[in-house]
């Protein structure tokens, strides 16, 4: 189900979403697009995400995400737009990259409600090298496998350390679900919504946690 065939098939019997042709956008709702890069790892299938740069005034400063941003007058398409901000932050072109699918777009909660993120899903090969750019402060490849069963499903309070993850089980408000990846990256708010999302349209089965 997580080998990279299956994906493949699932995701396209999957309803077209969220192409993102010129001129379509809702009105007033500012369109963003993202990558969700796939890749044959050590015996799984993995998939990347970045962390985000630490910055003043940014709302998703220091947070784990995937590869992308917002869509720019010259991008033809939401796809290109995802194309255009991975190359931008992580110096990886996927403009030859099978695109696999679409996932259902999210919208930011409490900051830039008036945002809709389309995830994309791509298929690369290897193990390509990263230059990240002032906005990116780290790129991590991470199996599919333990998020997909919850074995690396925690809880935590913000900035997410393993202090963060004790006070969070001893309950409280300002708790949030997330994924716990390897070097202690936590996963989590819309990109945690769209890994489940992801899941979710691979696998029918699929509870969210």
């Amino acid at each position: 189900m997580l080998d990279l065939p299956s994906i493949r098939s699932r995701l396209a019997a999957q309803p077209s979403r969220f192409g993102g042709g010129a001129g379509d956008e809702p009105e007033g709702v500012r369109q963003a697009a993202v990558a969700v890069v796939l890749r044959e790892g050590q015996g799984a299938t993995e998939v990347l995400f970045i962390k985000r740069a630490e910055k003043a005034g940014d709302p998703w400063s220091g947070h784990m995400a995937f590869p992308g941003g917002h869509r720019d007058p010259e991008d033809a398409s939401l796809p290109a737009a995802a194309v255009r901000e991975t190359a931008e932050e992580v110096g990886l072109d996927i403009s030859s990259a099978p695109l696999l699918g679409a996932l259902q777009p999210q919208r930011p909660m409490s900051v830039r409600s008036n945002m809709l993120v389309a995830p994309f899903v791509f298929e690369i090969d290897g193990d390509p090298p990263f230059t990240l750019n002032h906005e990116v402060a780290a790129a991590v490849w991470a199996p599919l496998g333990p998020m997909h069963r919850g074995e690396n499903h925690a809880r935590s309070r913000p900035p997410f350390d393993a202090e963060a993850d004790a006070a969070a089980a001893r309950g409280g408000s300002g708790v949030f679900d997330g994924f716990r990846l390897a070097r202690g990256y936590f996963v989590w708010g819309m990109t945690y919504r769209m890994v489940q999302t992801f899941f979710e349209a691979i696998d029918p089965g699929y509870r969210a946690s």
